[in-house]
C-alpha cells in the first residue's frame, strides 16, 4: 500500500471494483495472480519468474506460487513490475 495510488480491496471472485486497474490479487497467502500483456507473460514464464495462470493459461494473466518466505520477494517483484508498467502508461 506504500506505492502511490495503490489500495487493498476485497472483491467478489472474478470482479474488480472501482475505476482503477488491478495490479494483481492474492488467493489466501499461497497464490498471487497478476495480469500482464501476453508478450510480457510469455517472457516471465520463459524466464521461470511466473507460471501461466492456473485457470486462464491462454491470457496474459500469470500465477505465482508462494510456498515459503523465500518466495515472497519474487511475488513482490511481479507486483512492482506490474505497478511500474501501469504508472508508465499513465494509469497508476
Amino acid at each position: 500500500m506504500a506505492w502511490g495510488g495503490v489500495e487493498a480491496a476485497q472483491v467478489q471472485r472474478g470482479r474488480v471494483s472501482g475505476s482503477g486497474h488491478e495490479i494483481g490479487h492474492l488467493h489466501g497467502d499461497r497464490l498471487a495472480d497478476l495480469p500482464f500483456p501476453v508478450r510480457v507473460r510469455e517472457e516471465l514464464v520463459a524466464a521461470g519468474k511466473a507460471w501461466e495462470h492456473h485457470v486462464l493459461p491462454q491470457t496474459g494473466w500469470t500465477s505465482y506460487r508462494i510456498r515459503d518466505e523465500g518466495d515472497v520477494e519474487g511475488a513482490l517483484e511481479l507486483f512492482r513490475m506490474n505497478y511500474e508498467r501501469l504508472v508508465d502508461r499513465g494509469k497508476g
